[in-house]
């Protein structure tokens, strides 16, 4: 049956007896005498992606509904342990719905996004009319909120308000500090007279919200690129979606590539730079759980509208609150999403420290175990889902590689002939080739279709799902044209920007553009 490994001069090695792959399903099957908690896990394309559970008789599969890395072929090899001691003489090669495995040739898949699922915000949605209001409470601990908040002015744009909530400080460094974004376009400064506690505070903000939706973001963390996008195209890719969380270096089940860790970030990136990897790279098939996470929260008005606000007289401080806020809206069929394309650094203790944070999150637990006795299964259920696997092993492939050198650089789209030839951005390109059009960058096609001009809404329906797959950030024109491309961007509220394209470099195009994006002004000093 595996004589195709014996032509390959690709013997098992014990305990593996065998290895089978049916193109959707990696089955292994271990040696008679081997141990029955023998720990084998696999790597794909040279990267942990999961372990494996074996029954009494040594057998174990693992579905592979897609390929992880976004094209058909992957890499696979099964170890002892994870980065133990590999079961195979060399990795095999996967390809997605094709039977059988072969030796796999020494250059790894790259990552794309050609055959990654995604759930794009549906066709039309008038994203650009959606209010939104950035909610943060702050309690002590000057210097991170300090850059927490200089990181969203200088990272939001669109329809966005942010208010900023004091729950009456301690620390006398605070008030100077807010006192420098009081007045700021958009931005608004609140104080509570006394201390209302976490769940108060985010609270008030939602009610001081109006008819907004909101975004509860705790003060120690710091967004990057795209952070308030991609969590709003995440709501909205389907109506029975009530709240989309970020992933971060450390937020408990909603930290990257390490589940419940303080995952370092590497050296050679800074944080924009794990942030705009992971909005080009991660992915958008949104993996579910039961709960979305307090420190990075997007939530729909109509949501709040259905359910109510926190419940602070049982989660006073947080720690659980979140979870109780999702778990009613559940109850009425909506569902949680994980933004695993946006990454905010978060700190996590600033204001409670370490043990108080462990002795509040066991007495919201017990609140939550007494209403939602389901709540812990579920959470068990969902947290380590395929799809929430790919996503963890996309980031980890991405920090492997990653260097000084290979900085995400911010992707614009140019339509027609004439593309600038910016150092500093992926110039993506929307261009005509007889009735075909193609998305090019770096001279690659990466993605065609058909135009009909009989039919030409399939053509707006491909590049509508483009903008968003290929997390396309900007539009960049030389005069305004009132374009489908246009038009979609700005559905979307992707800014368009009428530059210069002989300009050296994207940067100072941009700051010399004349722009339809709505961004919070510079903070004084």
């Amino acid at each position: 049956m595996f004589g195709f490994l014996r032509r390959t001069r690709l013997p098992l090695i014990a305990p593996l007896r065998s290895i089978d792959w049916n193109g959707d399903t990696l089955t292994l099957v271990l040696d008679a005498d081997a141990d029955a908690d023998a720990e084998v896990t696999l790597d794909i394309d040279g990267c942990f992606f999961s372990p494996f559970t074996f029954d009494e008789k040594g057998r174990a599969t693992l579905s592979i509904p897609f390929s992880p890395a976004g094209q058909p072929v992957f890499h696979v090899l099964p170890r002892v342990r994870r980065n133990g001691a590999e079961l195979v003489a060399q990795p095999l090669r996967a390809t997605q719905g094709i039977r059988g495995l072969v030796a796999a040739p020494a250059v790894v898949p790259a990552l794309s996004q050609s055959t990654l699922p995604a759930c794009c915000v549906p066709f039309g949605v008038e994203l650009a009319a959606v209010d939104m209001a950035i909610v943060v409470p702050v309690y002590n601990a000057p210097a991170m909120v300090a850059a927490c908040l200089d990181a969203v002015l200088a990272q939001t744009r669109g329809r966005a308000r942010l208010i900023i909530i004091d729950d009456a400080s301690t620390d006398a460094g605070i008030a100077p500090l807010l006192a420098r974004y009081d007045g700021i376009e958009r931005v608004e400064v609140l104080r509570n007279a006394e201390n209302l506690g976490f769940t108060g505070t985010a609270n008030r903000g939602i009610a001081h919200a109006g008819r907004a939706d909101v975004v509860l973001l705790n003060a120690d963390t710091e967004v990057g690129p795209q952070w308030l996008a991609g969590l709003r195209r995440a709501a909205y890719a389907d109506d029975e979606i009530a709240t989309a969380t970020a992933v971060s270096d450390n937020a408990g089940a909603f930290s990257v590539p390490e589940l419940e860790q303080a995952n370092e970030t590497p050296a050679a990136w800074s944080g924009i730079d794990c942030a705009r990897a992971s909005w080009q790279h991660a992915g958008m098939a949104y993996p579910q759980l039961p709960t979305g996470n307090g420190f990075c929260l997007y939530i729909r008005r109509s949501v709040i509208d259905a359910v109510g606000v926190l419940d602070e007289a049982a989660f006073p401080q947080g720690y659980g609150e979140e979870n109780d806020f999702c778990q009613r809206a559940s109850a009425l069929g909506l569902r949680h999403v994980i933004a695993g394309n946006v990454w905010v650094r978060h700190a996590r203790s600033m204001s409670f420290g370490d043990e108080r944070r462990h002795l509040l999150g066991r007495a919201g637990m017990d609140v939550l175990r007494e209403r939602w006795p389901r709540y812990e299964a579920d959470v068990g259920a969902t947290l380590l889902s395929f799809e929430r696997r790919v996503l963890d092993w996309r980031v980890r492939r991405l920090y492997s590689s990653a260097s000084a050198a290979n900085r995400a650089r911010m992707r614009v789209l140019w339509v027609g002939a004439g593309a600038p030839d910016w150092p500093d951005a992926e110039v993506w390109n929307l261009r005509a080739n007889g009735a075909r059009n193609e998305l090019v960058c770096d001279e690659r096609i990466i993605a065609t279709n058909t135009w009909e001009a009989a039919d030409p809404e399939p053509s707006y329906r491909a590049l509508w799902n483009w903008l968003q797959i290929y997390a396309i950030e900007w539009l960049v024109v030389g005069e305004r044209k009132q374009s489908a491309a246009e038009i979609l961007c700005g559905l979307l509220d992707i800014p368009i920007a009428i530059v210069q394209p002989t300009a050296p470099s994207a940067i100072e195009a941009l700051r010399a553009a004349e722009s339809d994006t709505a961004s919070f002004p510079e903070r004084r000093a």
